[in-house]
């Protein structure tokens, strides 16, 4: 048996501009972090031989693997040309909700099958394959950040280049820095699980506009103002350029916010919070807001009929590895 432990993210600036439609035009870049919480894969050898199974939200045991429904693992599968396998997946926070579920299971699958067949892969070769399978095979209309981030871990500038490559730079802070950005940050799951195509298949289509492309260029200038004041502990600056890449963010396609989401960010900005985004590409699933804790208090209050985030968290620096080899 070999079980893999893949983290979600955090964007915090800059999604957006790792769609194909910005970044071929002008460099892309988001400033993201993994948290710890996690996607599990775990696979070992089907007693049937002849036959697949897999366990996600449903179970489907296969003889050929293109019967199964599940998009990324009948590719995945195929690709590796695999049968007399198991393959079961566990999660610590659902999909649809913003925290780029579907990238950390299918870099988590890459690195548990590539272990499983013997063979040795890098991060950017997970980061790589993962936007392989999701975009050029199965044509869904997202970007590459959250391949990467799930594949690297930690809190990164990851700028997406014209020619197609993928740099990830880390960001260094301090350890109180680190500490005080861990404390402040706040969780609120507003509902609506979702799948993100296609508000981006819109905003993909959005790009060629000059107002919508000029968002997203001054998103991605935000990212490196994110990254000096996060360098100089400056949190409260931290938490007005999250406030300012929300506004642009908004203006990208219609279904990123509703009046609804207005409200409860309103509301949040009213009772003690310095800045904040909804998670993903939009819609639904979960707000992220910075307040000092002596605001947190007023600020859960505030939003007592949402469900606060239900786990402590914080961020990670890890990455998708394996965490259990059994022959």
């Amino acid at each position: 048996m070999i079980i893999t432990k893949t983290p979600f993210r955090i964007s915090f600036v800059g999604g957006g501009s790792d769609l194909e439609s910005f970044f071929s035009i002008r460099k892309g870049a988001v400033l993201s972090t993994t948290i710890d919480k996690y996607m599990y894969i775990s696979t070992h050898q089907f007693f049937e031989r002849d036959k697949i199974r897999c366990k996600y939200s449903q179970t489907e045991t296969v003889s050929d693997v293109n019967q199964l429904k599940h998009p990324i693992l009948k590719t995945v599968l195929k690709d590796f040309d695999l049968n007399g396998i198991e393959v079961s997946s566990i999660a610590d926070i659902p999909g649809g909700t913003g925290m780029g579920s579907s990238s950390s299971f299918t870099v988590g699958l890459l690195h548990n099958l590539s272990a499983y067949t013997n063979k040795t892969v890098s991060k950017e070769k997970l980061g790589a394959g993962a936007c392989r399978i999701e975009i050029d095979l199965l044509k869904e209309p997202i970007g590459k950040q959250d391949q990467y981030a799930a594949a690297f871990g930690g809190l990164n500038v990851i700028e997406f280049n014209s020619d197609g490559s993928v740099h990830v730079d880390p960001v260094l802070i301090s350890t109180e820095t680190r500490q005080t950005l861990n404390c402040n940050l706040k969780l609120y799951y507003i509902g609506n699980q979702r799948s993100a195509s296609k508000i981006l298949a819109e905003q993909n289509k959005n790009t060629a506009q000059t107002d919508k492309f000029q968002a997203l260029e001054h998103m991605v200038d935000l990212v490196y103002k994110l990254k000096e004041v996060l360098a100089l502990g400056d949190l409260n600056a931290f938490g007005d350029i999250l406030h300012e890449n929300w506004l642009l963010k908004q203006s990208l396609a219609k279904g990123i916010t509703t009046p609804r989401i207005n409200t409860l960010y309103d509301t949040a900005m009213n009772s003690g919070a310095r800045g904040g985004k909804l998670l993903g590409a939009g819609g639904g699933g979960f707000m992220l807001f910075y307040a000092d804790q002596d605001k947190h208090a007023s600020l859960d209050a505030a939003m007592a009929d949402l469900d606060a985030f239900p786990f402590e968290f914080k961020m990670e620096e890890e990455g998708s590895k394996i965490i259990h080899v059994e022959s």
